[in-house]
């Protein structure tokens, strides 16, 4: 290694820890409240990412400052974030090294470690399909990687072989649970047989050993793209976070390994080299205090937030442009509500050539449900793709593929499934442009429902798990028509999306379609039928139970399909019981927790004065779904709406 590269790299390893060594006085202060100490592993931060090119990505964790420093962070707004200023990354809303900065190659860190893994996936999958001959680099901790997360993505990017550098950092301690009550093998790297993939395993204390290693993979990956898994050897110094301490520590093992030091071996090596005298390093250091005690008191003297509630609630969606409807065109055809799907999901591929599919046995098979049949001999493999059954690292990468710039969609291959995937949707996706500003261009769809005696796992209606999630944008068609409308507007739309499509209808249910590129806006709910006497506020298979009850029972009444979940259409809501003055709130999810509580709630605290007879909901049953159909159709509303809405019509 030449001899500027070796100051460089030098710099960027002293930088770091001298930051730390404020930090951890400021934290006794009391002017930061938290802090992660990478103190003694900075070699393994420094040399992967002075090995990486300032174009790859890099996805850290939280003992990863030297990531951020060697990437050239600006320090004031680093420092910013750690105070929780408006300057910082997430303008205070999420603290530490929780966010990501595209300009830097960075994406950031959540709580439950694992889910990096999948969207490196997707980052790498974006980068082999554009054939950058791009390297994208993830980090775990040897206690992260005992996560489901970490198998999935780890066989994800060796199934689809993917220029992956898996950094597995072993410092030998998960909090204070200790390797050998973390994992049961021997090294890390002894995994990388089981997903038939390469592996390293570097001294994480020798700077110049682990830029080494990810230079020479880097070089593979360019000739064959393909993950590898780099297990890098450590310690953690101090506590997980400074509060718990080290106690647990055996004696004699932190003197042990502080004779490792990687700041004190790098200099070492630079002495013994005559690279630089020991005055140089030290004038080195000055500046670079220097520097980040003018950051810190720049940062210090930053405003405290004024919050705004505004400003909360605007940035939780992206913005959008196209909020109006692309209008459905004369030229229509009679379709199932699945051919419709299958409809929307070609003229998306066809419409936007950086959407990519993916979902279990989508490709030649078509999907259980048959939506991308013979997509993927009309755009290929790389863009319709089957995916293994790892449900989370699957959202992950679609998430990675929209950092990217791409659009994805993933098919659950039953809404029930989403259950494996469920971290990634409410804590990646949901919270992402709220935390630091990057769109989640996701669409999920979700194939729903019961009526099919499919039994407890394969029948759920579950939207009300997301309902509470603010980020998220929830779409439920009742019709042919909407259901292909609201899939075309879920893909233009650059945040989350779930779609949820009732199995039931999928072949049952016939309607016209236009022909044409059309999009249903997002937000708005339609009134299906008029009427004086009630109002039913419905969705998805609700619209047709509400529809045949009123006319068996010649009823006239509003009938209001909400299409939309989140964001809920509160005006149409409010406008139709101000009309009726009685309304039943009808879906076929349970009856406990469902929507229809809150649709409740905020009929009585807006329409209190308008009602002329309680407020009623009709659900399910407050059991699992069964499989007999005897048993089904008792778990249905099926029996009770005629009566709910008689009583309301007599009340």
């Amino acid at each position: 290694m030449e001899k500027n590269k070796v100051i460089d790299i030098y710099k960027k390893l002293i930088l770091p820890r001298l930051i730390e060594e404020k930090m951890l006085i400021l934290l006794r202060q009391g002017k930061i409240s938290k802090w992660f100490s990478g103190f003694g592993q900075e070699a393994i931060s420094v040399g992967t990412t002075c090995a990486m090119s300032d174009d790859e990505f890099i996805l850290p964790m939280h003992r990863n400052l030297g990531v951020f420093t060697s990437r050239n962070v600006d320090l004031f707004q680093l420092f910013c974030q750690f105070q929780g200023k408006l300057d910082g990354f997430t303008k205070g809303r999420d603290r530490s090294f929780h966010f990501g900065s595209i300009p830097h190659k960075i994406v950031g860190m959540i709580s439950h470690l694992g889910p990096q893994l999948g969207i490196a996936c997707g980052i790498a999958l974006a980068e082999k399909l554009e054939k950058t001959n791009r390297s994208v680099l993830v980090f775990s901790g040897d206690g992260g990687a005992s996560e489901g997360d970490f198998h999935e993505a780890l066989n994800v990017a060796s199934v689809w072989q993917l220029p992956v550098i898996f950094v597995v950092e072993n410092n030998q301690w998960g909090l204070s649970t200790p390797s050998k009550e973390q994992f049961n093998c021997k090294q890390f790297i002894d995994k990388g047989i089981g997903y038939g993939m390469e592996t390293v395993q570097v001294d994480g204390n020798k700077v110049d050993e682990v830029y080494q290693a990810i230079q020479e993979i880097k070089e593979k990956q360019k000739v064959k793209p393909e993950p590898f898994l780099v297990e890098a050897i450590s310690f953690r110094m101090r506590g997980h976070e400074e509060a718990s301490g080290t106690k647990y520590y055996p004696e004699g093992l932190q003197q042990q390994w502080s004779q490792k030091d990687p700041v004190a071996h790098f200099e070492l090596k630079i002495l013994n080299e005559k690279l630089l005298k020991k005055s140089e390093i030290e004038e080195i250091k000055l500046q670079l205090k220097k520097k980040i005690n003018e950051a810190w008191k720049k940062a210090e003297r930053a405003p405290k937030i004024t919050p705004n509630r505004s400003e909360e609630i605007k940035d939780i969606y992206a913005p959008y442009a196209k909020l109006n409807e692309i209008k459905d065109h004369k030229n229509k055809s009679e379709l199932r509500l699945i051919d419709a799907i299958k409809n929307g999901i070609d003229q998306a591929l066809d419409k936007f050539p950086e959407l990519v599919i993916m979902g279990q046995d989508i490709a030649e098979y078509g999907g259980v449900f048959k939506a991308t049949e013979g997509m993927v001999e009309k755009y290929g493999k790389d863009r319709v793709r089957n995916t293994p059954l790892c449900e989370s690292a699957i959202v992950g990468a679609a998430l990675g593929l929209s950092i990217k710039g791409k659009k994805a969609i993933m098919e659950m291959q039953f809404a029930d499934f989403v259950t494996v995937g469920f971290n990634q949707i409410v804590n990646n996706l949901a919270k992402l442009h709220y935390r630091w500003g990057e769109n989640a261009d996701v669409v999920i769809r979700m194939p729903t429902g019961a009526g099919v005696g499919a039994g407890p796992f394969h029948s759920q209606s579950n939207e009300a798990w997301f309902f509470h999630t603010p980020g998220l944008k929830i779409v439920y068609p009742s019709n042919p028509s909407d259901a292909k409308g609201l899939l075309l507007a879920a893909v233009e739309d650059p945040n989350p999306v779930m779609v949820f499509e009732h199995k039931a209808l999928y072949r049952s249910l016939n309607g016209e379609v236009s022909n044409d590129y059309y999009t249903t806006p997002i937000g708005k709910a339609k009134l299906v039928e008029e009427g004086q006497e009630l109002s039913i506020i419905t969705y998805g298979m609700g619209v047709h139970w509400a529809k045949t009850a009123t006319k068996k029972l010649n009823v006239k009444a509003d009938i209001l399909d909400l299409r939309t979940l989140l964001p809920l259409d509160k005006e149409s809501i409010f406008s139709s019981v101000k009309k009726t003055n009685k309304v039943l709130i009808l879906h076929e999810d349970c009856l406990t927790g469902g929507i229809g509580g809150e649709l409740s709630a905020l009929i009585n605290e807006y329409c209190f004065e308008d009602l002329d007879a309680p407020v009623l909901r009709c659900a399910s049953m407050d059991t699992p779904v069964p499989f007999a159909v005897e048993l089904e159709n008792q778990f249905l509303p099926l029996s009770e709406l005629e009566e709910k809405i008689d009583q309301l019509i007599r009340y």
